[in-house]
């Protein structure tokens, strides 16, 4: 295929709402992005919302900037990736019946506190394969449930993230199960819904639209969103789906590699034929989700990533412009390993990870006179690195697969003094990948698979480099090892503090 064929890929994060034209080789022919955060609910500035809207028009500015560069190259799809957990109700004609709930409102937190005291959370995750946190979207339905019951009886249906942003273009009403299974409302091991967690929020299986699968084709741009866009009319909109899952199709990883999809939250995975939820699994923090493929789960560990960064960088660099890691990286290098005794809980969200069991929050220790705001930096680096090692021991526990090598992609992959103290603290080699676009990448192979460019997403996978650089675990690996033994420590011991929740 020549450079004139390409698929849009509209990658929606957090922070950022990106387009990108991406072809079958890999190579992002352009790219433009706009800044994306939650807003204040009209009413009510204590919650916080996405505006669809606002989203959907950042989308068009970016892809038509992007279309702008790539001259006449001919657009063989569009599709869209997001994050998980959030979605909105929708009526008939299309209007939001209520505001998308951000997973960053804490609205819900109440709501899943008492649903763990009402119910077992060991027999929810059997069924849902979900540990209980508030971001879950069964905690959004319940709120509104209770909160505003109208915006659920009155509307059509209910649609996640990649549905939202894919209806905007023309697509049909559909929900992936990708995003689906981040709902703590799917069984797993059935591949349905579940009614009975529906039920708890008054819901059936009958509130949501069809089952589609990531690349399946849903519909095409409609002459509104081709103004609005610059997209071609009529081009074929491919389902979209979880970043994390296509993170992990576009990670390029074997079969002995676990994956860390690196960007605000961390997740480490590995790719799975079955879902077989454990005890263990379920103590240590472990959830399940649907793959992108079908048939596969993804057994996986969320967790806070560089968003602990992030808010380092705006409490302790605020002259440092935001995204701009060069100067904090510089100075975290110069720190010798162990941080000059300033330690990091990263639990900054503390229902995720592996200590979630403990309910600490995100805590620095070891403060002293003397510390510089480049000890706190590398420490909480080295912070989130031991979570990622108990992490990797929580996986292979209950997966039974040891890996021998970690593959990082996402932004957090950039970090290349980041990725050195992941290996010194695993004791693993850490991958990184000649594509640093992984969960664009993971897209765009579903999408030209989707659009009938290759037969699989395997074939099209075969069209790409996938060439790695290695980081090696070196000399500080034995300081971490007695730094890590002591940050197991930390968690239980902290524990009592954190008792009384609020």
């Amino acid at each position: 295929m020549n450079r004139e064929s390409v698929v849009i890929v509209l990658d929606c994060g957090a922070t950022n709402l990106r387009s990108i034209a991406v072809e079958s080789s890999g190579d992002l022919l352009a790219q433009a992005s706009r800044p994306n955060e939650t807003v204040p609910q009209p009413g009510d500035p204590g919650m916080g919302i996405w505006d669809l809207e606002v989203v959907w028009a950042k989308l068009c500015a970016a892809t038509r900037e992007v279309l702008g560069r790539t001259g006449n190259a001919r657009v063989e799809g569009v599709i869209a990736a997001t994050w998980g957990a959030d979605g909105a109700p929708m009526s008939r004609d299309g209007s939001l019946t209520y505001p998308i709930i951000s997973w960053q409102c804490s609205r819900t937190e109440g709501i899943a506190g008492e649903f763990s005291e009402m119910n077992d959370p060991w027999r929810i995750y059997r069924i849902t394969g979900y540990q209980v946190m508030a971001i879950n979207t069964l905690f959004k339905f319940m709120w509104l449930r209770e909160n505003s019951p109208d915006s659920l009886d009155g509307a059509n249906c209910w649609l996640m993230m990649p549905g939202l942003v894919e209806s905007k273009l023309g697509a049909r009403d559909h929900v992936d199960p990708t995003s689906a299974s981040t709902t703590m409302a799917m069984d797993l091991g059935k591949m349905v819904w579940s009614e009975e967690l529906l039920g708890i929020a008054g819901l059936g299986p009958d509130f949501f639209p069809e089952w589609r699968y990531p690349g399946e084709v849903v519909g095409e741009v409609s002459r509104k969103a081709s103004g609005e866009s610059g997209l071609p009319e009529g081009t074929p909109i491919l389902a979209g789906g979880h970043d994390t899952q296509f993170a992990l199709v576009g990670s390029g990883a074997g079969r002995r590699e676990a994956i860390l999809s690196s960007g605000t939250w961390e997740i480490l995975a590995q790719r799975s034929n079955s879902f077989e939820p454990t005890r263990d699994a379920f103590e240590g923090g472990l959830i399940f989700e649907v793959d992108a493929s079908r048939g596969l789960f993804d057994p996986q560990i969320l967790m806070m990533g560089s968003g602990v960064l992030e808010w380092v960088q705006s409490t302790f660099f605020p002259d440092v412009q935001r995204g701009r890691y060069e100067t904090m990286i510089e100075l975290g290098g110069g720190v010798p390993a162990g941080s000059r005794g300033v330690r990091v809980l990263p639990s900054f969200v503390r229902d995720s990870g592996p200590s979630r069991r403990y309910g600490t929050r995100g805590t620095i220790l070891g403060l002293q006179l003397g510390t510089r705001r480049e000890d706190i930096y590398r420490a909480a680096i080295e912070g989130l690195s031991f979570q990622l090692r108990n992490a990797l021991e929580v996986l292979s526990e209950s997966t039974g697969n040891m890996p021998k090598s970690i593959r990082v992609v996402g932004g957090g992959s950039k970090n290349g003094l980041w990725n050195q103290i992941r290996a010194d603290v695993t004791g693993l080699p850490v991958k990184t990948t000649s594509h640093k676009e992984a969960t664009v990448i993971g897209a765009a192979l579903v999408a030209f698979a989707g659009a009938g460019r290759f037969d699989s997403v395997e074939s099209a996978a075969g069209e790409m480099d996938f060439s790695t650089t290695t980081f090696e675990p070196g000399p500080d690996r034995e300081v971490y090892r007695e730094e890590y033994f002591r940050y197991l420590k930390l968690p239980p011991a902290l524990e009592p503090a954190y008792s009384q929740r609020d």
